[in-house]
C-alpha cells in the first residue's frame, strides 16, 4: 500500500466530506448530445475517473443558457428541467465508485463556440484569439483578418436575468444529486470578464471599482444560496494572475479570496490567465510542475476554506509534498486524468512507475479535439473517453505476431497485442526503443515527451514480448509469423534541388540524443552530428523543423527556417507554436524565464529552395529570387518508410501499416493506430480491401467469407 499519507486524507468542502485530496478540476470533454444533454460518453468518462479513485470530480463547462453561450459545440447544458434526469445518471455513475462530484456552471461569453456571432460580453473588446474556441471561422479561400468578431454588450437587465439563470441551473444540479456546484470565473469567460480589471471597461455599477467588478459573481452566489440553501456548497474557480498588463495580479486575488469566503463560498479553485495569455492557461510542455503553487501558498494564509490548485501536476510524490507543506488543500488534476484516470489507485498501491504521466502536448485534448469542434481525446491514452480501446479480453487462440519498428505505433501495437495474450516479437533496427519521440530529448522544453517513452518502454519490459534490438528482419523471416504489423515510421529526405545537395544533413542526425544517463540508452557512442559554423538553414516544416530549429538556436546557432508554406508550423499544436514563436523572437511566454536564444530565429515562408552553392543558396520567395549565405543546411522533410510493408505485400504476407509509415503526422496518430492494430488482430486474420483488420464483422458475414476461402488462414 501507498505511503502517501496526505494525498489520501479526507477533507470537508462545506458540509461534504471528500474521501481524499485529489480533485478532477473541471474539464470540458465536449461529449454531450447536440442539445447539451448528458451522453453515454459523458457517463463513461467521468465514471472511469471515479473508478480510478479521484475523490472529488468537477464536471466541466455546463452552460446556464445554451442558446447564448456554449463553450464547445457539444458541451453540457443545464438551462431546463429536462436536463435533470441525464445529470442524475451522471452523478450516480460517480457516486457508485465513492467519489463526490460537482458541476461547473460556465457562460463562455465572448469566447463561446456557439453562437458564432453576437457573443455576450461585459464590454465591447474585439480581440484576436486564434487559439480560442471562439475564433472566427475562416474558410480555405479566405484571407480576411481574424480580428472580426461581433459581441453583444450585456445590459443591466440582461445581467439580472443571467444571475437568476445561474441560480436555476445550480438548483437543477442539486436536484440531480450532485454534491456541489462551481462557478467558472477564470480564463476570460463571462464571469471572469466582469471580475477582470483588464477586460471590464463598464462604467455602470457592474464595472470600474473592485466592488463593482465583484458585484456580478457575488450576486450569483447569493442567488444560488437562496435557491439551493447555504448548506449546498458553492465553489469558485478564478485566475490568480491574468498575465496581461493591467490584468489582475496576486495582491488583488488575495482580496478576491477573502470576499468569496465572506460570501459563503465553500472552496476556491485557483487557476491562471485569460485567453490573451494562453501559455499560462494551457501550460504546454515548457511549464514546469508546480509553477502555480506560489498562488495557493499565498492565498491559503489569508482564508480558512479549502484551496485547490492545479496546472501541470503530474507526480504523486510532488503532490504529497505540497500537501504536507500546507501549500494547498487539494491537488487539481485535469489532463493528467485524461492520460491516466487510474493515477490515484496506482499511487495508493505504490505503483508510481505504472502511471502514464501527461506530457502536456495539447494535441489530443485541444488541437485535434476541442479546437477542431470534436470530442476530447488524449494523444497517449487511446481509451480516453472511448471504451473501444480498453484492453478487456484475452484471445482464445494466440497468434505469433511480428511488429516491425519500435517507435510509438510499434510499441503500442506490441503492448496491446501482448496484453491480450498474443505471442509478440518486436523488431527495432536501432539499439533503443522510442523512434521519433527521442528526437525531443535535445529540444529545449520538450523533455516531458520522454515521460511517455519511458512509461511505454517499462511496460514493454514487463510483458512477455520478444524484443530484438539492432535487428532488421528479412521478408523470409517475417513470413514465419501469422501476422505482421508494420510500424517503420518516417524518414527524412532531400527534395529535388540543384547544386550541392550532398551538403544537406538529415535532422535525425542532428537530434540524436547522447544522454547516456538514460536507463534505456544503448551506449553505442551515439552523438548528434556536429554542425560547423553559426549560420544554419533549417529546411522544412512541421515538428522536425520546429524541434531542430529550437535545438540549434539553443546552442548558439543563427537559424533561418525555410518553408514552402504560407505559415510555419500550421500543423503543430497552436499553444506550443505561440510559446515557440516568442522564443524565436528572444522573448518568453507569460510566467516563463528561459534563457533567450543567442540569435533570433528567422522564418522565410512561401519559399522554395532552388539551388545550393558553395557558400550560399538561392530561394524563390513570393515570386522573387533571394540569395542566403549559410554554413550548414538541415533537411526536415519526411516521407513514410514503406520498404518493409511493400515487400511483404508483394509476397502476399499478412501485414497492416500503422503510424508514420502510413503518413507522417504526430504522436496522437501513431499511438491510436498502433493500439487499434494490437487490439483487433485475431485468429481469423480477416483483412478488408483497405488492408486493415476487420474482426468485428457480423457472424453471418464472417461465415460467408470463411466459406469462400478468402481469409488468410494458416
Amino acid at each position: 500500500m501507498s505511503s502517501f499519507k496526505y494525498l489520501f486524507e479526507p477533507i470537508m468542502i462545506g458540509s461534504v466530506e471528500v474521501p481524499n485530496r485529489i480533485c478532477h478540476v473541471p474539464t470540458d470533454i465536449s461529449s454531450a448530445h447536440a442539445d447539451g444533454s448528458v451522453s453515454a460518453r459523458d457517463i463513461y468518462h467521468h465514471a472511469t475517473i471515479a473508478k480510478g479513485g479521484t475523490g472529488f470530480i468537477i464536471v466541466g463547462a455546463t452552460s446556464p443558457q445554451g442558446h447564448t453561450g456554449r463553450s464547445t459545440v457539444t458541451c453540457l447544458v443545464a438551462d431546463g428541467d429536462e436536463y435533470i434526469p441525464g445529470l442524475a445518471r451522471l452523478a450516480e455513475a460517480m457516486h457508485r465508485y465513492g467519489a463526490k462530484c460537482a458541476v461547473q456552471l460556465q457562460h463562455p461569453g465572448r469566447q463561446a463556440a456557439l453562437p458564432r456571432s453576437g457573443k455576450f460580453a461585459s464590454t465591447d473588446m474585439v480581440v484576436n484569439l486564434p487559439w480560442s474556441q471562439s475564433r472566427p471561422i475562416l474558410y480555405a479561400s479566405e484571407e480576411e483578418s481574424l480580428t472580426r468578431k461581433s459581441v453583444h454588450v450585456l445590459t443591466t437587465d440582461e445581467i439580472i436575468v443571467l444571475i437568476d439563470l445561474f441560480a436555476e441551473a445550480a438548483w437543477r444540479v442539486k436536484q440531480a444529486g450532485f454534491d456541489a456546484v462551481e462557478l467558472h470565473a477564470a480564463h476570460g469567460y463571462l464571469i471572469s470578464e466582469f471580475m477582470s480589471p483588464y477586460l471590464n471597461r463598464r462604467t455602470d455599477r457592474f464595472g470600474g471599482s473592485f466592488d463593482n467588478r465583484m458585484r456580478f459573481p457575488l450576486a450569483i452566489i447569493e442567488a444560488i444560496h437562496k435557491k439551493c440553501g447555504r448548506d449546498f456548497p458553492v465553489l469558485v474557480r478564478y485566475s490568480v494572475d491574468e498575465w496581461v498588463p493591467g490584468g489582475r495580479e496576486l495582491p488583488e486575488s488575495i482580496q478576491v479570496a477573502k470576499v468569496f469566503e465572506e460570501a459563503g463560498v465553500a472552496a476556491l479553485d485557483l487557476s491562471q490567465c485569460i485567453q490573451e495569455s494562453p501559455g499560462a492557461g494551457f501550460d504546454p510542455m515548457y511549464y514546469e510542475e508546480g509553477w502555480t503553487i506560489y498562488a495557493s501558498e499565498a492565498i491559503k494564509k489569508e482564508v480558512k476554506i479549502p484551496v485547490i490548485n492545479s496546472h501541470s501536476l503530474r507526480n504523486p510524490e510532488y503532490c504529497e509534498k505540497i500537501l504536507a507543506e500546507g501549500k494547498v488543500d487539494m491537488v487539481g488534476l485535469s489532463r493528467q486524468l485524461l492520460a491516466d484516470p487510474y493515477w490515484p489507485i496506482k499511487a495508493k498501491y505504490g505503483q508510481v512507475k505504472a502511471i502514464r504521466r501527461c506530457i502536456s502536448c495539447l494535441t489530443g485534448c485541444w488541437q485535434e479535439s476541442l479546437m477542431a469542434k470534436k470530442e476530447i481525446a488524449c494523444a497517449i491514452n487511446p481509451s480516453c473517453g472511448n471504451p473501444a480501446f480498453e484492453i478487456r479480453t484475452r484471445v482464445a487462440q494466440p497468434l505469433r505476431i511480428a511488429v516491425v519498428g519500435g517507435g510509438p505505433a510499434g510499441m503500442e501495437a506490441a503492448r496491446h497485442a501482448a496484453e491480450r495474450g498474443h505471442q509478440v516479437t518486436l523488431y527495432e533496427k536501432t539499439g533503443e526503443l522510442g523512434g521519433a519521440i527521442l528526437g525531443c530529448c535535445l529540444t529545449p522544453g520538450k523533455e516531458k515527451m520522454k515521460w511517455y517513452a519511458d512509461w511505454i518502454r517499462n511496460e514493454i519490459a514487463q510483458l512477455d514480448i520478444d524484443l530484438r534490438l539492432r535487428c532488421v528482419p528479412s521478408w523470409e523471416e517475417l513470413a514465419q509469423y501469422d501476422t505482421v504489423i508494420n510500424a517503420t515510421g518516417a524518414q527524412s529526405y532531400v527534395p529535388r534541388v540543384s547544386g550541392m545537395a550532398e551538403r544537406v544533413v538529415p535532422f535525425e542526425a542532428v537530434l540524436a540524443c547522447p544522454k547516456v544517463s538514460c536507463e534505456f540508452h544503448p551506449r553505442d557512442g551515439r552523438k548528434p552530428q556536429k554542425i560547423e559554423g553559426e549560420r544554419v538553414i533549417v529546411w522544412g516544416d512541421h515538428y522536425p523543423a520546429a524541434d531542430t530549429a529550437a535545438f540549434l538556436a539553443s546552442i548558439g546557432k543563427a537559424v533561418t527556417i525555410v518553408t514552402p508554406y504560407k505559415e510555419f508550423g500550421s500543423t503543430i499544436e497552436v499553444i506550443h507554436m505561440y510559446v515557440l514563436r516568442k522564443r524565436f523572437q528572444q522573448q518568453d511566454a507569460e510566467a516563463l524565464h528561459s534563457k533567450p536564444f543567442r540569435y533570433p530565429v528567422t522564418v522565410y515562408t512561401n519559399s522554395i529552395l532552388l539551388e545550393i552553392g558553395e557558400n550560399s543558396l538561392t530561394l524563390l520567395r513570393n515570386g522573387e529570387f533571394l540569395s542566403l549565405p549559410y554554413d550548414a543546411i538541415v533537411t526536415c522533410f519526411t516521407k513514410p518508410n514503406t520498404e518493409v510493408f511493400v515487400q511483404l505485400r508483394q509476397h502476399e504476407i499478412p501485414v497492416v501499416n500503422v503510424g508514420d509509415a502510413v503518413k507522417p503526422r504526430n504522436l496522437h496518430a501513431a499511438v491510436k493506430e498502433g493500439a487499434w492494430a494490437g487490439l483487433t488482430v485475431e485468429k481469423t486474420r480477416l483483412y478488408n480491401p483497405n488492408g486493415t483488420f476487420v474482426n468485428d464483422l457480423p457472424f453471418d458475414i464472417e461465415r460467408q467469407i470463411l466459406g469462400l476461402g478468402e481469409t488468410e488462414e494458416g
